[in-house]
């Protein structure tokens, strides 16, 4: 389903994702008696996480507001008209690669803090944003610096994780697929072909000294939602400038049978002053999912580093012609 189809829909999904009545009879059950939450979703969403400052004090868009949005994110990267060449090229693909998704008819992804922002950075996130190595990082992510070797570039461009936990939109590849078995959920996303595993027994986490990419994550059903707890993050799997110490409570709720209401917290007291929640509807989708094949990581890394060290050795040569 395209963006164009989702617009025509999009009054009814709006109120639905604003005002939901989940309850444990709108979801089908399993054979095995849990809540079913199978199938293929799509969170894409134009929605920001943050709520702009023209919006401030405003919660909601009015019908209006929504439809101008939707039909300006469906034609926005086919307008060209007047750009220079580079531009063009910057504007990269035309609309019929993007799938943005539709306005939540929020103004922000965010629900708490009630203004709908980020809460204040602590003083630690201050500092290690301004160190040298972030700062150097930084640089070499935006293509502004030479990188010394693949750990430099983010995990996007490596090709190994490119949508953290929790998981938010991007402009393509948004869909996910959920399959359950007796004490087990399996959530697997689309894009670089991420799955998480995640039991629904009272076992304990994993040992804080082991770190994976997507965390550590323990489930559990209250009444009609599964919660999941996760916990264990790489210092590398970073979101929004947080890391290993990220702590992120989902909560998936059927509250209809094309569409999920996917609440998150994110806490991280080393990053934030306090935890932040967000909400976003997931709307059901035919499918299929197709392979990902991410040829940053086959052929754009190589590119990345041997231009690197060839302006190195540009340099070189330029440091012995004038000694």
């Amino acid at each position: 389903m395209n963006i164009r189809q989702f617009t025509a829909i999009g009054t009814s999904l709006v109120l639905l994702a604003l005002f939901p009545l989940p309850t444990i009879s709108q979801s089908p059950i399993t054979p095995w008696g849990d809540p079913d939450l199978q199938g293929i979703w799509n969170h894409g969403t134009i929605t920001p996480l943050e709520r702009p400052t023209q919006h401030a004090g405003r919660d909601l868009l009015t019908h209006e507001e929504v439809v101008a949005l939707n039909e300006e994110a469906d034609t926005r990267a086919d307008r060209r008209e007047g750009l220079t060449a580079q531009g063009d090229v910057d504007l990269a693909y035309n609309a019929f690669w993007w799938d943005r998704g539709i306005s939540t008819g929020r103004t922000a992804l965010i629900m708490n803090p009630a203004d709908g922002r980020l809460p204040s950075l602590t003083p630690a996130a201050r500092m290690r944003m301004k160190s040298t190595e972030a700062q150097r990082l930084a640089l070499v992510r935006r293509g502004r610096a030479p990188a010394e070797g693949p750990e430099d570039m983010d995990l996007g461009d490596r090709c190994l994780v490119y949508r953290p936990v929790p998981i938010v939109s991007s402009g393509y590849n948004n869909h996910v697929q959920i399959a359950q078995s007796p004490g087990y959920v399996a959530i697997f996303q689309e894009q670089i072909h991420e799955i998480r595993i995640i039991p629904l027994d009272d076992r304990p986490h994993i040992q804080p000294n082991i770190r994976q990419w997507l965390g550590d994550s323990r489930g559990h059903w209250k009444g009609g939602t599964l919660v999941v707890e996760t916990t264990n993050f790489s210092d590398q799997a970073t979101y929004l400038n947080s890391n290993e110490y990220r702590h992120v409570v989902e909560q998936f709720t059927r509250v209809s049978h094309d569409t999920i209401e996917y609440q998150f917290t994110v806490s991280d007291p080393t990053t934030w002053t306090q935890s932040w929640t967000a909400i976003v509807p997931w709307r059901q989708t035919d499918g299929p999912i197709y392979e990902y094949a991410c040829h940053e990581g086959n052929y754009g890394m190589v590119n990345l580093l041997t231009g690197a060290r060839f302006q190195e050795h540009l340099q070189d040569e330029t440091i012995s012609t004038l000694q």
